[in-house]
């Protein structure tokens, strides 16, 4: 089963990270990334820019809007993802604490839903 782990980070934690420790941690994390993928676990992983950079569109009775930014304001934003192969959640969540940026935010981890079955059940196949 694929689980999707979001990486959310609280910008006032990472702030008080000095330079050479991110590097250290961020270097962990792509070789710890390259070892699960080399292992069939990991099938996909991104950095996303900051906040700042977002765009938001909402349609509301028709009406587009687009703002700067994210959708809410909020303490932690959303800085990365890992989409990753594990027999449970229990594995997805031991696979999601091999990384440090709970330490500064939080890992939510999701599973992904079958959109072929959900196509088939719609009619959309």
């Amino acid at each position: 089963m694929q689980y999707l782990t979001l990486i959310h980070i609280d910008p006032a934690l990472m702030a008080e990270l000095p330079s050479e420790e991110f590097d250290r941690l961020m270097c962990g994390c792509f070789q710890k990334a390259d070892a699960l993928r080399d292992a069939g676990n990991l099938h996909g992983s991104q950095q996303l820019e900051a906040p700042d950079t977002a765009r938001t569109l909402r349609v509301r009775e028709g009406v587009a809007r687009v703002t700067d930014g994210p959708f809410a304001e909020t303490r932690e934003f959303l800085a990365g993802f890992n989409l990753i192969e594990a027999d449970s959640m229990d594995e997805a969540m031991q696979i999601a604490r091999q990384f440090p940026w709970a330490r500064f935010g939080s890992i939510e981890v999701r599973p992904v839903r079958d959109m072929d079955a959900v196509r088939r059940r719609v009619g959309a196949a």
